[in-house]
């Protein structure tokens, strides 16, 4: 299977879905966001986040800064018109996972603020993740946002249900019943284009479902 491992270096790329539960309200958990602290550490000269590898997207109006730390991917996606950034997105390592799982699967988390909202900035985001060879899955909970994401990228890549349970991943199929999308265990995924369904769950270790 020809994924990552690790990670390559930052390359500059440019089934019928199913409902997920949805469960969380961003504006509960995001407020004071320092977004603007983060700008401003990107364009000072000496700090960490100074001088990170960068993409620009289709509309010039927004690069893409992003830093590797700890296996954990971050995307800040700048507006330069405007002198601040847009959002950002973190392709958080799954915990529940065993070490086999954790080479290949990442669980993106985006934030972006309302104005920069459903204009695709973090489906472009998540184009460039998979294009690298990182394997998508979601947490435990979804936003309404991150729920309509994941249906509209389910169109565009292979995709599928897992259950995650002790660490281990077991195969659920492509359409599963109501009451699993329910349960926290149900997880789902977004394969890179150059990754098929066997290659991947080789690649995890995720069996089939006895049922």
């Amino acid at each position: 299977m020809n994924l990552a491992l690790p990670f390559p270096h930052f390359r500059i790329p440019f089934h019928r879905p199913v409902d997920l539960r949805v469960d969380v309200d961003p504006s509960a958990t995001d407020r004071g966001d320092p977004l603007a602290l983060v700008h401003e550490r990107i364009h000072t000269p000496g700090d960490p986040l100074h001088g990170l590898p960068s993409f620009g997207l289709r509309d010039p109006r927004f690069k893409v800064h992003v830093r590797e730390v700890d296996g954990e991917r971050y995307a800040y996606v700048e507006d330069m018109d405007r002198r601040c950034l847009a959002g950002s997105t973190v392709f958080n390592r799954l915990v529940e996972v065993d070490r086999r799982a954790d080479r290949h699967l990442r669980s993106p988390h985006s934030r972006f603020l309302p104005q920069y909202q459903r204009q695709g900035i973090a489906t472009a985001v998540y184009d460039w993740a998979l294009a690298t060879g990182i394997c998508l899955m979601t947490g435990a909970r979804q936003s309404p946002g991150a729920h309509a994401l994941w249906r509209n990228l389910a169109r565009r890549y292979e995709s599928g249900f897992a259950e995650l349970s002790n660490k281990k991943l077991t195969y659920l199929g492509i359409d599963i019943a109501p009451g699993d999308l329910e349960r926290l265990e149900t997880r789902m995924f977004l394969l890179p284009a150059k990754c098929s369904l066997p290659e991947f769950c080789e690649a995890v270790g995720m069996r089939n479902s006895p049922r």
